[in-house]
Order: C-alpha cells, then structure tokens, then sequence
C-alpha cells in the first residue's frame, strides 16, 4: 500500500451481473463512431466524494484533515451545497463532462461505480483498468513484469495501432504494470527521463527538471512534470491511444494532508481541461477523440481512513468514472442506473475504436453501453 509520500510498496465474474442500462456487449463498429482516438486518464485514489460532493467539511481542518491554512481553503472551495463545492474543485468535470459526457459513482443519487478486485490497493486497480479483470495473484505492488496482456498491448499488436500507442504515469511501478520489455510502446513511470530517443528542447528540459528536481520520494514524479511529459508526447507524436496517470492526489491522502489532495484535485482538473482543448486544436483529434477519467481505487471515511485504503478499509472499493466524447451521449451525472465496475473499462475504450476486446479475453468486463451510441 502506498503511504504518503512514500514508495508505492480466481478472476472476476462481476461482469456477468451487470444488466439493464448497460446491457451486453455491444455491435457498434468502427464504421458507426466518430471516435478514432481515447485517451484514459487516472488519478490515483481519488474519492467519489470529492468528485460528486466537493470539499468535505470536517476534514478543512487542522485535525483531522492537517491543513496549514484553513480560513484559505475554505474560501477556494468550501461552498454550501454540493452542487456548488464540487463545481469549486472541479469545474472541467462539472462545466463540461456533466453537460456534454457522463459520469458514474455518485452512491447518493443511486450510481454505482465498484472495483471487483479484492485488494483495493494499485497494482490490481491498475491491472483491472488496463486488462479488465482481477488476477489474484497480482496481490501486491512489487515490481514485477504483469503476465497478463493489457488493451493497450492487445491494440499495439493490431496494424491500424502499431506505433500508435503510448503510456505515460508518475509511479515507476506503472512500466511493470503494463509491461514495458514486452509491449514495445512508449512508457514512462516515475522519476525516470521521457522515452523518447531525440528529445526536442522542451522533452530537454523536461529531463533536466526531472534529474535535478527534489524528490518528495524516488518512486513519484510529480503530476506538473508528468502532465508536461504527456502532453508533449501528444502534440508531438500523436498517438491514437493513449494513458495519462496522474498520482498527488493519492499520495497528499497518505500524507493526512486534505489541502494539498483539494489541490492536487483541482489541479488535475486542470490538466485534463487543456488537454482537451488541445486535443480539440489538433485536426487528427479534433470531434475524433473520447476521454475516459477514472481512479485505481477509492479511500475509507472518518478521521482516520480517509487516508487509507486496502483490504481492511470499509469504502475504498468505491470508485467513479467519467466520459466525453463525439459517440457519448450527453447524460451527464448518472442516477439510479444499473452498476458499472472498474472491469468494464478496458472493453468500453477498444470499443469507442470499433474493436471487440471482450469477445478476445472473455475476463474481462463487458461494455458499458449506455456511453456508446445506440446500436443501429
């Protein structure tokens, strides 16, 4: 389990009960979609209650939530109603993804969004995300190669992906995850330079901050270097597919600091925001392009577990996500619909691309429907 600033130290059948709003797996084909293009975004144990309510009141304090300056953050996003805090920390999601994408997870409008790993701890968050299952032997966040091929790898061997996928993460256990040696595409994790061969002046740059740069703990880049790595990747070398992680927020959690996690979560508000208006500056990406935002696991409550999570913590199996894009429908936040789990997501992003992961690794969770258009 990770622990602050720290280093980040059987399979599913949850799938088969998901029913009604999100249905079998669907015939959509790439003909049908507008979408050539998704980029998964994360941003590691985020809470569905800072994404749905916003600031929580107890902890803008200096016991329990160990903020420095509390009249200061409650005047950035302490509001009186949910509505109006969540807007405050997150206003993307909540001035654009609510109005034009959907969002899952909101438990107190009856929306359910569940990992159906046991561990709720990264690795097998990760793995579930990126393979769309749980392996129980992925039971802790040791570097080792995962055995298990992700949608990623799986797109990267099609011709029309070759050389068209690309991972960018701030934990340096994320190339283990994904399998740098073996899947042959771009991946960064960590404090390690960009992986890219002739680095223009600004990847140059980027290196240098990265070797001189402080280090709150050697496994997790900061999210400011890490959005400025992606984002150059991007422009420069224009993947079809690509995942974003970002880390602070869970890492200022394990530090008991609320400040810096309210922070860290704006913050990545606000990269996925300009990566989004990048996207929609660019031709190849421009009404092409589906974002899918989501979290490897959530966090306890109280005074004490909303610094924690893993097999012990009550909660943390809670999670949300979140999409936007030209094929989704704008439903905008998700009430009394049927569950969706973290399975799901690696069968829904081949999916927005017109391929059948599910029927591939049959593990793996079945598309979530409701975010593609309706069958023709």
């Amino acid at each position: 389990m990770k622990t602050g600033w720290a280093t980040k130290g059987g399979l599913s059948t949850a799938s088969t009960l998901i029913a009604g709003c999100l249905m079998a797996a669907t015939t959509v084909t790439a003909a049908d979609l507008k979408t050539e293009n998704v980029v998964l975004i994360t941003t590691d144990g985020l809470r569905w209650q800072e994404v749905f309510t916003g600031a929580e009141k107890e902890l803008i304090s200096k016991t329990p939530g160990g903020v420095a300056d509390v009249p200061t953050l409650e005047s950035k996003y302490w509001r009186e109603t949910p509505e109006e805090r969540r807007a405050a920390l997150l206003p993307f999601f909540w001035n654009t993804i609510a109005r034009e994408g959907q969002l899952f997870g909101n438990l107190d409008k009856g929306s359910s969004s569940k990992i159906t790993n046991t561990m709720k701890f990264s690795y097998p968050g990760y793995n579930e995300i990126l393979t769309g299952f749980f392996d129980p032997r992925i039971d802790s966040n040791a570097k080792k190669p995962n055995e298990n091929f992700t949608v990623l790898e799986w797109l990267h061997r099609k011709p029309a992906f070759d050389g068209k996928v690309a991972a960018y993460s701030a934990w340096d256990v994320t190339p283990y995850i994904i399998n740098r040696e073996r899947c042959q595409f771009p991946v960064m994790g960590g404090w390690e330079p960009l992986p890219e061969p002739n680095p223009n002046p600004r990847q140059q740059l980027l290196n240098e901050l990265i070797a001189d740069t402080t280090r709150p703990n050697s496994a997790e880049v900061i999210d400011s270097i890490l959005y400025q790595a992606a984002r150059e990747h991007l422009e420069r070398h224009k993947p079809r597919v690509m995942y974003i992680g970002f880390l602070e927020t869970d890492a200022w959690g394990h530090a008991g600091r609320y400040d810096n996690l309210l922070t860290s979560a704006n913050a990545v508000d606000q990269y996925i925001q300009r990566i989004w208006e990048l996207l929609q500056s660019i031709d190849q990406y421009r009404d092409k392009t589906t974002l899918i935002i989501s979290t490897d696991h959530g966090r306890g409550t109280g005074p004490t577990d909303w610094k924690n999570h893993g097999k012990t913590i009550v909660g943390c199996e809670e999670m949300w996500m979140a999409f936007l894009g030209p094929d989704t429908p704008p439903l905008g936040e998700r009430t009394n619909c049927d569950p969706v789990t973290q399975s799901q997501i690696a069968a829904t992003l081949a999916a927005f691309l017109g391929e059948d992961y599910h029927a591939a690794e049959p593990r793996s969770g079945a598309v979530i429907s409701d975010v593609l258009p309706p069958k023709p």
